[in-house]
């Protein structure tokens, strides 16, 4: 049994939403990661199921790494897709908004999503949400939104109604979310999750496999680079960054995903809490933080890099360049000393 965190009205309206129409968008966050695709896909599945007529559109391609997941070939990218992505979006009767707190977060697509005429209903886990939606559905206490959407479906009424695809989904972005439960997932409840997702017949340890060890030679290739060269340690602020330049990137035939988790790699060295990423993108720095213990990442982020997230895992940007952006951070960190455990 768990606990019925959305609140009733929530649900109610929820339900009304969805019963009264036909023709439903979903849509994330730029750069969609694991607990994006999979809270959007499980979702899109759930629609599916109880005969609606959904559609998945995210701002930018999704990492390649996710491919497998049930229904992803009918994802739209709005980058690629903008014509048809704005058709549906005109045509929509609602919008579910999922994984992100700002508008700003759907980067090219937002004005549209925001402008839509459709009713709109976010849910999410970060803090700090916009006014966008009619309906908003925020709880920065669970781990992923993909957890919230399990949770919104049974609240729904609709547990029966989680197919294989959908509870593959919902795991997925639970699993991502957490750094495969190493970080964000001390909650009991979780587990009882996941142990319904086993029963209808996920196979955690093949998704595993999927999400993470299916990576090409030239990734493998590339974090050795950043390993050796690219990782800078700062101990008296037990912190790590690791940068790479578009130039670094091409030289390994660099595609969407191949950085993923390499944020993470420097919390495995002993007296390191905070790591940073940072990856140059063709208009802006792409920033990751991660973190261990009561280090705030997310404090980091927001006062540095328009950025915010949860307590140890952040995520943020900078329009310097690479050498500025280092800069700010290395000048910056005797700011956060005071946070070390």
């Amino acid at each position: 049994m768990i606990s019925k965190i959305i609140a009733e009205d929530l649900i109610t309206k929820a339900k009304k939403a969805i019963d009264s129409v036909d023709k439903i968008v979903i849509v994330a966050h730029v750069g969609p990661d694991g607990d994006a695709m999979g809270s959007t896909l499980a979702l899109w599945h759930y629609l599916m199921t109880i005969e609606k007529e959904p559609v998945v559109i995210v701002p930018t391609p999704f990492p390649n790494f996710l491919s497998w997941m049930p229904g992803s070939e009918c994802v739209l990218d709005y980058e690629n897709n903008k014509e048809q992505s704005d058709k549906l979006i005109a045509e929509a009767e609602l919008i579910f908004a999922l994984d992100f707190n700002q508008a700003s977060r759907m980067a090219k697509m937002a004005d549209v999503i925001v402008n839509a005429s459709a009713p709109k209903i976010l849910v999410d886990h970060h803090l700090h949400p916009d006014n966008f939606a009619n309906i908003t559905i925020s709880y920065p206490e669970i781990s992923s939104t993909s957890e919230l959407i399990f949770r919104l479906i049974c609240r729904l009424g609709d547990f029966s109604m989680i197919n294989l695809a959908c509870a593959e989904c919902i795991y997925t972005g639970m699993m991502t979310d957490t750094g495969a439960f190493t970080y964000n997932s001390n909650g009991q409840e979780i587990y009882i999750i996941i142990a319904e997702l086993i029963k209808i017949g996920v196979d955690k340890d093949a998704i595993y496999r999927k999400v993470f060890n299916t990576y090409s030679a030239d990734r493998l290739r590339l974090m050795g680079l950043c390993l050796y060269e690219k990782m800078k340690i700062y101990p008296e602020y037990r912190a790590a960054l690791i940068t790479l330049s578009q130039q670094e990137m091409s030289k390994f035939n660099y595609v969407n995903g191949d950085a993923e988790g390499f944020v993470n790699i420097p919390l495995s060295i002993a007296g390191v809490d905070f790591s940073v990423f940072m990856r140059e993108d063709t208009d802006k720095i792409k920033i990751s933080l991660r973190s261990q213990g009561t280090f705030p990442a997310n404090k980091v982020s927001a006062d540095l890099f328009n950025g915010g997230g949860h307590l140890n895992a952040a995520g943020g940007e900078s329009y310097l360049t690479l050498t500025e952006t280092v800069k700010k951070f290395e000048d910056a960190l005797p700011n956060y000393k005071d946070f070390l455990e």
